[in-house]
């Protein structure tokens, strides 16, 4: 369910805590950051020792599960909220942002978070054929043009079990 708490105050500054493990999440980053901001936005890896610095008093747990975006003045927004008052601060969608925030708006809103955390799931390991999927630490990785490519963990650097 969607969510915002907090404090009711001007928002100057958000920050995006994104999964740095999910490769949607790494694309919609990467995208994020090129855009034009009208309130700026810092992406920051959800359950990160920086995020935990920043805001000690999160469920950084939770945080790796639902999109999470605070506010410069404690505002905390989950799951739909948290996709729109991000695309509120983006200079060529803050209009698309009103329109999801309307109650027809929020219906497709909602929507699309739910199809994106269904490919994420796929993608982490709750795959629906009763697979699993594929994480980016495990050696993982997809380029658009070539498609999943698997680099085994280097035990040199720590990246593997055992």
């Amino acid at each position: 369910m969607a969510e915002k708490t907090g404090p009711a105050a001007p928002v100057r500054r958000l920050t995006v805590l994104y999964d740095a493990e999910c490769s949607l999440c790494t694309f919609l980053r990467a995208w994020l950051v090129k855009q034009p901001q009208l309130v700026p936005l810092e992406m920051v890896p959800a359950g990160s020792e920086e995020a935990r610095r920043r805001h000690p008093d999160l469920d950084h747990d939770a945080t790796l599960d639902d999109i999470t975006v605070v506010g410069d003045a404690g505002q905390v927004y989950r799951g739909t909220a948290a996709w729109i008052v991000t695309l509120w601060a983006l200079r060529e969608h803050r209009g698309l942002a009103h329109r999801l925030s309307t109650p027809a708006g929020a219906r497709l809103a909602k929507g699309a978070v739910l199809a994106a955390a269904k490919w994420r799931g796929a993608q982490q390991g709750e795959a629906p054929w009763g697979g699993r999927g594929y994480r980016r630490a495990e050696g993982w990785s997809y380029d658009p043009g070539q498609g999943w490519t698997y680099y085994p963990p280097n035990c040199d650097d720590g990246t593997c079990a055992g």
